[in-house]
């Protein structure tokens, strides 16, 4: 059972709010009732959200490409530069790092995650005995940290555009279509271990990375379950698709395929109006990684089209630079004043942009990653976020303004608690295993110093 002195519900704030939590479900919802002896009780209590993207790999590199080179750096240089490091990592560590990266994200308030997981092999390309080996060590880290994981195995054939041949930084990720549905099987299958709230779906790494004929394939084999892909983060990828297919990579895949709820378009950053219109009318989710786009110069999203013409969006956090839900939005917003010269952009007409912002994240969040949740209400999936609204920060707003604080004055360090599931894991602001993981996570970076 869980009490809050007030609860976000999907009708409006709500006070003494009770809920019981039963299998991970949210089974009933009751107001203005007191607490009881055995109830966890927080200040205010929201939907949690899912983290629709995520490398969590990538987490242990974080401040090691931000000394600039020669020339001009991009988001290409980067990618060469993470190459390397990755081409380094153990399978130990691999587990380490993502154990550390969920045990932050919960922290921060995110109940669930989408990993978008692309290093199958070992260094050199070399497979693994077992073909499952790196996404066994991903289901180890959630199951040591209870996130909830919509876990997203990646096909990556193809060096680049025109199926170019796979470079040496990139043999770690290579399966041809028939490799990467036995991968995806064997991953089904150890997936079967972890709560009854994780699950599956497929990740056809982008456009250059594939051919129009093994994403037909691969989509057609997938049956049911989330089906995420990067479209359009870079000016020259663009470029690129759009001289070896004939169309833009969003113009191209609304045309070639059936574009729906279960698809999840990550950093679909350079779009034409029109594409930013169909791709909004589709019911596909635009994943959005604010942080990491900005910190690979990415370049900021068609905000302002796509929710006037009613697109679902969701907030990722990619390279996992900086782990913060409350960042994550507000550099969203930021972006686009930044581009606009304006204030208050991202909302469809006049309110508050911060619950436009956390509401929307949360919906379109849970619809990415295939879970019921996004709201507090009796059948969801217990995904929950506690936050102190007494807190400096927040402590002179009303309750109509307690998300526009949440989103542009407060930091992380408002979550008092995290459900994933009904899984309280986050109690006091910490994760409950926070020592342990942190522990083995440094040994792993030692390791990986020194060798």
């Amino acid at each position: 059972m869980i009490h809050a002195k007030q609860a976000l519900l999907e009708d409006g704030w709500a006070t003494d709010v009770r809920l019981t939590v039963v299998d991970g479900r949210i089974s009933s919802v009751e107001r203005d009732v007191p607490a009881v002896d055995g109830d966890a009780r927080v200040d205010a209590l929201l939907p949690a959200l899912g983290n629709l993207h995520s490398h969590a790999f990538q987490r242990a590199m974080a401040g090691m490409t931000e000394v600039r080179q020669a020339g001009r750096d991009s988001f290409w240089t980067w990618r060469a530069l993470m190459y390397r490091f990755m081409d380094r990592l153990s399978p130990e560590q691999i587990e380490a790092i993502a154990a550390q990266v969920y045990v932050e994200m919960l922290e921060a308030g995110y109940a669930s995650v989408g990993e978008f997981h692309y290093v199958h092999h070992q260094p050199g390309g070399a497979p693994y005995d077992n073909s499952a080996e790196l996404s066994e060590r991903i289901f180890a880290a959630t199951s040591e940290t209870g996130i909830g994981l919509t876990h997203l195995p990646v096909l990556y054939s193809y060096g680049g555009a025109q199926q170019a041949a796979l470079g040496a930084g990139q043999t770690r990720f290579g399966n041809d279509v028939d490799g990467f549905q036995a991968l995806v099987a064997a991953a089904s299958s150890g997936l079967r271990d972890l709560p009854s709230d994780a699950r599956l779906g497929i990740a056809p790494h982008s456009l250059r990375a594939t051919s129009p004929e093994d994403l037909g394939r691969v989509v057609a084999g997938h049956g049911e379950g989330p089906i995420h892909i990067h479209i359009a983060e870079q000016p020259r990828e663009v470029e690129e698709i759009e001289a070896w297919l004939g169309a833009r990579p969003v113009e191209w895949l609304l045309d070639h395929h059936i574009v729906d709820a279960r698809w999840c378009l990550i950093h679909a950053t350079h779009m034409t109006g029109t594409e930013t219109r169909r791709l909004a009318g589709s019911g596909a989710v635009a994943g959005l990684c604010p942080i990491t786009e900005a910190n690979l110069g990415d370049g900021p999203f068609n905000g302002p089209d796509y929710v006037a013409a009613g697109g679902r969006f969701g907030i990722g956090s990619d390279s996992n630079v900086n782990i913060s839900l409350t960042e994550e939005l507000r550099t969203l917003e930021y972006s686009q004043r930044l581009r606009d010269t304006s204030r208050n952009v991202l909302t469809p007409g006049e309110g508050s942009v911060g619950a436009f912002l956390y509401s929307s994240a949360a919906r379109g969040g849970a619809q990415a990653l295939a879970r019921e949740a996004g709201a507090v209400a009796p059948g969801m999936l217990a995904d929950l976020v506690a936050i102190n609204s007494q807190a400096p920060s927040l402590c002179a707003l009303s309750r109509d303004s307690l998300l526009d604080g949440l989103v542009f004055a407060a930091k992380d360090n408002v979550v008092t608690d995290v459900w994933s599931a009904g899984r309280h894991m986050v109690r006091d602001g910490r994760h409950i295993r926070r020592a342990q993981v942190v522990e083995r996570y440094r040994a792993a970076m030692r390791e990986l110093v020194h060798a």
